[in-house]
Formats: structure tokens, sequence, C-alpha cells
């Protein structure tokens, strides 16, 4: 089982969502990074549950790092954080043990791991396990934030209802990262929560499109074919549970248009190489060309939910129905928008010190 993801920079995931602990392990990190634990905590509590519009499960989150740091920065060795689980009801999923629910991972997994694997709240494959993704995620992008590189995702959509596009990215940056409903355009938001907590009173999920912006990327960053910027973000951002489509700029647009439309026309300012337009989302040949980094991410519905459904028991073989209890989110769209951040601060820190060497993320400019 592959828990990995980095080159150079690496981050393994471990743990259940009903297990003691879960758990990071960066490995690769210079040494000499400051460790903000008040950005940690504040990271992890935008991906908590809250109101209406979220689970009942709370957890504190209360995290460890038990190995790599030391006096407040990174020694240089394998970072290691714990985070203890503390809310599960393990009995909630004992019922349904057998019964595949749809849009889970019960049935690949019962297949791959023979019926050994942990089950209870989904176990490994459970969203619970991205608090530790958080907890890792924020320590980079701090590290990203110290040499000009910041990171920030809006709801440009949900149940319908649309945000407005990004216009001053780096002052929407800072906006959105204050925000636990991350919109550019409050009212939107409002909208959004309404829906969402109508579409809960049914017993129903729904999903949306997170839009993201890195800002302050050098030119020159990623490879040509394998190891691509587009490649290396989509790998890291399609092991978030309920991604389910990603887009660079306007990638699915252009495709009814035609080139004089989707080009990005070159000009200097300040002796400085731009582009009139993003359409490609600042990539070109698969590296940086110093325009700020535009991807979508489509999020799909959340699969628990308090209708019955077909489905069938797979040690029984033979079809059944599913009706769901516990605690479940009818949106994770609003809680999902961190982890994005988080694994796009870990694709592009690998990047980065790829191309710039493993001590980079602690030099002074």
């Amino acid at each position: 089982m592959k828990n990995t993801f980095g080159n150079n920079l690496s981050l393994t995931l471990f743990g259940e969502s009903h297990g003691e602990f879960i758990g990071a392990v960066l490995d690769g990190l210079a040494p000499g990074i400051p460790i903000d634990d008040d950005f940690i905590r504040a990271q992890l509590s935008r991906r908590r549950p809250a109101g209406k519009i979220s689970t009942a499960r709370r957890e504190a989150d209360e995290y460890r790092i038990v190995s790599g740091a030391f006096e407040g920065k990174t020694t240089g060795t394998p970072l290691t954080i714990l985070i203890p689980n503390t809310a599960q009801h393990s009995k909630d999923y004992s019922a349904t043990r057998s019964l595949a629910r749809p849009g889970h991972a019960d049935y690949t997994a019962y297949r791959k791991y023979h019926g050994f694997e942990d089950y209870r709240g989904g176990g490994h494959f459970s969203g619970r396990v991205t608090a530790a993704l958080v907890a890792a995620g924020a320590i980079l992008i701090s590290a990203l934030c110290d040499k000009g590189i910041t990171i920030g995702t809006h709801i440009a959509s949900c149940a319908g209802i649309s945000d407005r596009d990004f216009s001053d990215i780096a002052g929407e940056i800072a906006a959105l990262n204050s925000k636990d409903f991350a919109v550019l355009d409050d009212e939107k938001g409002a909208l959004m929560r309404a829906e969402i907590e109508k579409i809960a009173a049914e017993g129903d999920s729904v999903g949306g499109i997170l839009q993201t912006a890195v800002l302050g990327m050098p030119a020159g960053v990623g490879e040509p074919w394998f190891d691509t910027v587009e490649g290396v973000l989509s790998h890291a951002l399609f092991s978030i549970p309920a991604i389910k489509g990603v887009q660079f700029g306007d990638a699915f647009n252009m495709v009814n248009g035609r080139g004089s439309d989707y080009n990005d026309n070159y000009y200097i300012s300040d002796k400085e190489i731009k582009t009139t337009t993003n359409h490609n989302g600042g990539v070109n040949g698969g590296i940086t060309n110093g325009m700020p980094v535009l991807f979508s991410c489509a999020v799909k519905p959340t699969p628990s939910i308090f209708k019955a459904q077909n489905t069938v028991d797979f040690f029984k073989s033979e079809d059944a129905v599913l009706e769901l209890k516990g605690r479940h989110d009818p949106a994770i769209i609003h809680r999902a928008r961190v982890v994005v951040d988080s694994v796009t601060a870990l694709a592009i820190a690998d990047l980065l010190v790829t191309r710039y060497g493993t001590d980079w993320l602690a030099e002074n400019e």
C-alpha cells in the first residue's frame, strides 16, 4: 500500500478513522524551518466540522509533533505528527459491515485487503485522515509564505450557486485564508449555506467546485513530461477522497474556442515577462511561466446520505438496501478547501526543492 507522496520532500500518511491515532511523516524538510503552532491549530480548525452544514462528529485535533522538531524549528530529520481520535462511534458501522456503501471504498477496500481492513468509518480511506494532511501542510504553507509564495482557495460553485472569479489575487488570498466558509462574495456564500441546509434536511448531500490560486511561483519550475506541474499537482489533489476532477486554467472551455481566444499573449512590465491573460493557468509545457498557477477541483457530493439506496451484501453475494445511521456531512466542500491548500503546498514545495535544492525552503532571501 503506497501512502507516500513526493520525490525530494515526501509525506507519508498513516492511521484509520476509528483507530487510536492518525498521523503524517514529513521527510526531506530543510533544517531551521519555523513551526507556527498557532497557524497549525488555525488550519486544523478550518477542516473541522461546524454548524448545520457539517457532520456532528467533533474532534479537538490536539496534534503532537514527536520527532523532527526542536526548540520551535525543524531539525531536518523526519518530522512525525500524531493526532488522536477521540470521538469514534464504531458501533454505527458494525451492522453494515458487509454492505457496500454507494460512493464509498468499502467494496474496493475489501477486495484489496481481503477483509482484514479496518472498515469502521471508512478506515484508512476516511476523510478523517486529511487532518494529518492539514497539520503537515500548515508547516509547508508557512515556509512557502516566507519565500513569497501564497496559496488560496475559494468555493467557486456549490448547489448551483456561483461565487465571483479571482480578480485581485494577492488581497483575495489573504481574505480567504481568514474565513471558515471561503468565498469571495459573502452574499453568495450565505446562499450556498442556506441551500446546503435545505439539502441536508432532505437527507441528501451536495458537491461543488473549488478554485485555487498559487501566487509568487517563479518561472522555470517543473519538468516537461512525467513530472509536469499539472501532473504533480493532480497526483496530489486526487489523493483527497472527494476530488473527482482537476482543471488547469480554462482547460475545458478551451475545447470550444480557438487559439486566438486562449493563447496568453506576452508583454514586458517593469522588466518582467507577463501574459495579458492566464487561460493556461500559469503553466506552459509543464513548467511555470511566472503567472499565478490557477486550477479548479470538482468535489463530489458526500456519499453518505440518509436516503435508502440499493446496494449489495458482498459477504452473501446478494442484493440489499442500505439505510445509513450515524453522523455525516451534507457537504464537505467548505472543509475540503483547506485540504486542497495543504496538498497544493506539499506538491509545490516538492517541485521547488527539486529545482533549487532541499535547503531552499529555509534559506533567507
